[in-house]
């Protein structure tokens, strides 16, 4: 307790310049004996505080102390900036506020500007941060979460889950947990869940299986082998979603591309972003869905 008093502390003041041990001692809840010990701890420690009187005194700390020369190497503050913008760009919620704080503690304005992560955006809700966050409070508090959630084919059921776990994969947060409804473990794509609330009910963690490395948002799917064969415009493309491996070059210029996926409706939009730069050679029955979905959509411009 008293050792994240004084990062506190330390923080406050490098923060607002200037505070009356009043201050601190109504902030923390402890005596101004108390604050003025800490004060000592922290200059033998090293953190350059001191007290001036007057009207205007109080408790500093010298203008010129960061933490980054007290606790960090530069090569280790721009690993934890590299990690904490990743997390920004995976809508983290609060870590814009720790960033700020990180600011604050460099001393460093540039320190965080030579890196910029973007995902992009898939239409997540304005609200999705208030459901990321009551996510997390009931992993941490194991308490049952209530929801509505919307599948990959357009169905809506109300689901009971024991969430234990969240991951962020591609471009999305995902939640793990034991669906009630089907009585087995589950993963829910969290821009998915609607109306979610977590109830008062509390759960004991169950014996959980591994998470699946698909985690498409409706549970473990079959896979399929795909061949597919791309045009010379889109080569680029692949070499953003494949392994080297994976990618095989033709004389005349396409490329084969073999894969294993989880076979769902993404891998029919997926296809079908490439236009007319894919075939799919392998397997028949994803022929037949690709040209039965081209099909469809052709017909709405026949008129």
């Amino acid at each position: 307790m008293k050792l994240n008093r004084l990062l506190e502390i330390t923080l406050v003041l490098l923060n607002r310049g200037t505070v009356t041990a009043r201050e601190l001692a109504e902030k923390f809840g402890v005596s101004t004996r108390t604050i003025y010990r800490d004060i000592d701890v922290l200059s033998a420690s090293g953190v350059p505080v001191y007290s001036s009187q007057g009207n205007r005194g109080g408790i500093s700390i010298l203008e010129d102390y960061t933490f980054s020369r007290a606790l960090v190497t530069d090569r280790e503050r721009d690993s934890i900036l590299l990690a904490l913008k990743t997390l920004q760009a995976a809508r983290y919620p609060e870590i814009d506020a720790v960033l700020d704080n990180l600011g604050t503690i460099f001393k460093n304005a540039a320190a965080a500007d030579w890196v910029r992560v973007e995902f992009s955006p898939w239409g997540t809700g304005p609200d999705e941060n208030d459901r990321f966050l009551d996510i997390r409070k009931a992993i941490l508090e194991s308490r049952v979460v209530s929801f509505d959630y919307v599948n990959a084919e357009g169905v809506r059921s109300r689901r009971d889950m024991e969430p234990m776990r969240l991951e962020f994969k591609g471009s999305a947060w995902y939640v793990w947990g034991y669906c009630r409804m089907r009585r087995d473990f589950r993963v829910f794509r969290v821009s998915r869940m609607k109306d979610l609330a977590v109830t008062a009910e509390c759960f004991h963690r169950r014996h959980e299986p591994p998470v699946p490395d698909d985690i498409s948002g409706g549970g473990v799917k079959n896979n399929v082998t795909l061949r597919l064969r791309f045009q010379p415009g889109v080569l680029y493309r692949l070499y953003d979603d494949y392994d080297d491996e994976k990618i095989v070059k033709n004389p005349d210029g396409t490329c084969d591309v073999f894969v294993t996926i989880p076979e769902d409706e993404w891998i029919y939009g997926y296809i079908m972003s490439f236009g007319s730069n894919v075939e799919v050679l392998d397997p028949e029955h994803v022929r037949r869905g690709v040209r039965a979905r081209l099909q469809a959509a052709l017909s709405y411009y026949d008129a």
